[in-house]
């Protein structure tokens, strides 16, 4: 048998091609279905799962590359011609199918690899080319938009799969042709028919399929960042304060799998008093009231707010008062932290210019997760470590 094609065989390469794609797209689709039912309440249950979620994208890294070298080996290759040229519409819809399996071995692993690029919070990919992509920023909105491409490009690879495989029993069963027999390398001798120009025109088809099936992924929603099921996020009130916050942020860094994964809170409140002229000791207070719900943590926002974890259904809110306090080498806000039905004894040191009334402050701490009873059903750190970052950036005005 031949290494390259003929006008009425497939060769050996473009063979096995063809079946080990076959063989880890059914895998990782097979994959992506187990993992997706897969619990996670404990630690151990979470890295099974991951390592499921790992397995499925190394192996759609492995099907976007095999499928690049597929594809240029069939362009500089003849493709066997039909079988049945006399049957126009049946060969017009296996040449369209063959394009859209294409594009999708393509799109679908693609697509798949640059949502995990954008995305804060992941299962690692195997592959020794790290975590990013060059140009794809950690960004929710562009991790929403490639997932829904993704969804959208996987489900039109597994539909025309299916098809695929329905028109090369019906071949080999009802026809009792040479279709199948040809992939395997079982058609030696067959006598190829009168070739046939088959134009542009299943391209255009498969193009026009590709159009028509990401309106309707636009039409349903599914680029667009979602939220799960988790409930809405706890409306804070505005408070009195002799410094008004102006702009700022409350974000956290935690560690899940080795990698960091940054968020950071879309609605607080801060009551602060502050008296600049006193040169040490307390100098005023601080009440920052925030909003779990309105965390934004990547990829595993929602279950940072399961009842594990911030269980934002029962506790939608924390709440840290402190006095703030001028020392010798900077100022810190020295109070008590309460997350969920736990409260804390927290020391934050902070930095701090003011200028006029116009007042600026940075400052860090490292927490231990297990004192607010956060993921107590994780055993050990071998999933999501115990420190976790809290970092404070904000102006106010007085």
């Amino acid at each position: 048998m031949s290494l390259s094609n003929t006008e009425s065989l497939y060769g050996s390469v473009t063979r096995a091609f063809h079946w080990l794609t076959a063989l880890l797209v059914l895998t990782l689709i097979a994959v992506a279905l187990i993992a997706d039912e897969l619990p996670y309440e404990t630690s151990e249950q979470l890295a099974r799962k991951a390592w499921m979620f790992s397995l499925h994208k190394t192996l759609g890294v492995s099907v976007f590359f095999i499928s690049l070298l597929r594809i240029l080996w069939a362009l500089a290759q003849p493709k066997p011609d039909p079988l049945h040229p006399e049957r126009r519409v049946e060969t017009f819809v296996a040449e369209a199918a063959h394009w859209l399996l294409y594009g999708s071995l393509v799109l679908a692993p693609l697509s798949g690899w640059i949502h995990h690029a954008a995305s804060e919070g992941f299962a690692p990919i195997w592959w020794p080319l790290g975590q990013s992509l060059p140009l794809v920023p950690k960004s929710e909105s562009v991790s929403a938009f490639f997932g829904g491409l993704h969804w959208v490009f996987t489900n039109v690879m597994i539909f025309t799969i299916l098809a695929h495989i329905a028109g090369a029993l019906k071949h080999h069963l009802i026809d009792k042709d040479n279709t199948l027999r040809r992939m395997l390398g079982r058609a030696d001798g067959m006598v190829a028919p009168a070739p046939e120009s088959r134009g542009r025109q299943p391209i255009a088809a498969a193009l026009g399929v590709w159009a028509i099936v990401l309106a309707i992924g636009a039409g349903q929603g599914v680029y667009a960042p979602h939220g799960g099921d988790r409930a809405a996020a706890a409306t804070l009130e505005e408070v009195a304060s002799d410094w008004t916050v102006t702009d700022g942020t409350i974000e956290i860094t935690v560690t899940q799998f080795n990698s960091d994964v940054t968020g950071s809170f879309a609605d607080w409140t801060a009551a602060i008093s502050y008296d600049p002229t006193v040169p040490q000791g307390k100098a005023g207070e601080v009440e920052t009231t925030v909003s779990i719900g309105s965390l934004t943590l990547g990829s595993v926002t929602d279950q940072a707010m399961g009842a594990d974890f911030f269980n934002v259904d029962d506790y939608p809110t924390a709440t840290f008062t402190a006095d703030l306090i001028v020392g010798v080498d900077g100022f810190t806000a020295e109070g008590t932290l309460r997350i969920k039905d736990q409260t804390v004894p927290v020391t934050l040191p902070f930095s701090l210019l003011i200028n006029d009334d116009t007042a600026t402050a940075q400052g860090e701490v490292t927490l231990d997760r297990r004192n607010f009873g956060i993921g107590d059903n994780l055993s050990g750190e071998s999933s999501l470590k115990y420190p976790v970052v809290v970092k404070i950036d904000l102006t106010a005005t007085r």
